[in-house]
Order: C-alpha cells, then structure tokens, then sequence
C-alpha cells in the first residue's frame, strides 16, 4: 500500500507507523557540529546499510538520526541539508517540545528537481507522485521530496512522527497547527521561531468573509473532518486558523507552556480548548477570537 501525502497536507501516514516515546529522553551524546558522535544503535546502523545497498549511483546516504538522508545534489549538499534543515529542525524542535526520537528509523529522500523526483519516485518506490512538493510512503516508512521546491514543508513533516512519539493523542487541530507553524522559521535567542507564511493571505479573505470557526470547534474537529474542509471552507482555512493560533500564542510568549499543559491534561482535556483558556486568561473566547482575527489582519507576509 502507497500512502501518497502531499507536503503541503496531511501526514496521517506517518503517524500510523512510528513508535511510541517509551517516556524516558533520548540518550544524547556529546558532540560537535564539526564532528558529531552518536550512540550506537544497530537497528539503526542496520538500516542504514541497507539503504546504502539499493540507492542509485551518484546518491549520497547521511545517517542523521532517526533519519537515513538519501539525495542525488552534490554530496556536499545533501550533507548540508542533513544538518542544516533536519538535524538543525530536530535540535530545536527538541529542545522546545519533544523528550523522545521516533522509535523507528525513517528514510529522507531529496531529489535534485522535478525530473529526477518523478523518475525516481516511480524507480524505487513505484509511484507516480500526485503532488510537485512530496509526500509520505508509509510502506517504505520514507519521506519523498523535490528538494527545488523548497525545505520549509520538509521541517513541517519532522514534526509529525516527533509528534506521535511524544504526544500520540495530539488531536488533528494542533498537529497539523504546529508542523504548519515552522514551514517558515528562523533561529531566533536560539530558539526556533516561526514566522508569517503564505498562508496567511488565505486566512485573512476567511476572516472577512465570516467563514473561521470557533475555537471550540476548530479543536473538536476530527481527521476526516479536519482534511476534507467543508462545502463551504476547505481545508486549507483550517491549516492556516491552525497555524496563527499557534502563531499567536508564540508571540505571547505561550505556546511551549501551552503545548507542555496540554500534553500533562489531554485525558480531562482531549481538544485542549480548556487548557488554552486557562493559558491565555481569557473568560470570553468570543471576545478572544475577535482580538485575534484583529491581530492577523495586521501580520503581514512577507514581514
């Protein structure tokens, strides 16, 4: 089974192969960025070998775990988009939010351009690809992209398997809010920082036209309902409602505390609508959504 996931969309596929966080960190060694050392992990080292086995000439494999890079740029290039987008998203996102790796490792491929994405997607893993960007095979357990097109929504993808290692009943809503959050991101005090995207513009005209919901309802929305959107909305008003809550709440300086209160109260608080109340101190969340649609008509893009 091919589970075709655009970068830009739902990751429903990883989330149905990666292991649970066993609750305990993971073990961290000491390290340089000149030269890192990692512990050992035959599963892992296991993995990687055989990925070396079946990768085309001229492909270079990275071992950056959890992750196997695999990409046919210069071997200094893929090297840098290792450590200088994944390696460098996981360090943050890691230091901000998730204790655990994925229990499993996972395949990255970067493909050079459009033609090489194509004919290698059919190659290894035969698929046709239904989007330009990327998408999730869950039966090669392998993130497959068009690297041209840009690293942003690869950082999104990270997110989603730490996610489900570290907080498996994150509904939909935040999920895909915080993945959302750093398809544009910057280092900023040494944190990672999301910024206004493209899909702000989007949002605005949904704010006009009468067409977000409440957060109450954003919250409760389930997969299916979150990822097919509405007659009237589609999904991408959700995606982007999403993100600025996520957007607004870093501004304030909120969305770790928020993220760590609602992970220790999902089981009295399995939206996390009550928990973001208590967050923000808000009594009227009428009131709060008209503040905030204040605030994203003031944001713009590019800032």
């Amino acid at each position: 089974m091919h589970v075709h996931v655009a970068f830009l969309g739902c990751v429903a596929g990883v989330l149905a192969v990666v292991a649970g966080c066993t609750g305990a960190p993971a073990p961290q060694a000491e390290s340089s960025s000149e030269n890192p050392v990692l512990p050992y992990d035959p599963a892992f080292a296991q993995h990687a070998a055989q990925v070396r086995q079946r990768v085309p000439e001229a492909f270079t494999v990275v071992e950056q775990p959890p992750f196997v890079v695999v990409g046919d740029e210069s071997p200094e290039m893929v090297r840098k988009r290792a450590t200088d987008t994944v390696q460098w998203a996981v360090d943050r996102l890691k230091a901000l939010y998730f204790d655990c790796d994925p229990a499993e490792t996972m395949e990255i491929w970067l493909f050079r351009d459009k033609e090489s994405y194509t004919k290698h997607a059919f190659q290894l893993f035969g698929d046709t690809p239904a989007t330009p960007f990327g998408y999730y095979s869950a039966e090669h357990r392998a993130l497959v992209m068009n690297i041209a097109t840009g690293g942003g929504t690869l950082v999104h993808e990270i997110v989603h398997p730490y996610m489900h290692a570290n907080f498996p009943e994150c509904p939909v809503w935040f999920n895909e809010g915080l993945a959302s959050l750093y398809e544009g991101c910057i280092e900023k005090d040494g944190r990672i920082h999301g910024l206004t995207n493209w899909r702000l513009s989007g949002l605005k005209d949904a704010i006009r036209e009468g067409k977000t919901l409440s957060f109450e309802q954003l919250m409760a929305l389930s997969e299916e309902e979150f990822y097919g959107g509405t007659v009237d909305v589609g999904s991408g008003v959700f995606y982007a409602q999403a993100r600025y809550l996520c957007y607004y709440l870093q501004e304030q300086g909120l969305l770790v505390t928020y993220y760590r209160d609602f992970v220790a109260n999902a089981q009295t608080d399995p939206t996390g609508f009550n928990t973001l109340v208590r967050v923000l101190g808000e009594t009227d969340m009428a009131a709060f959504k008209t503040k905030w649609e204040a605030f994203v008509q003031e944001l713009r893009f590019p800032s």
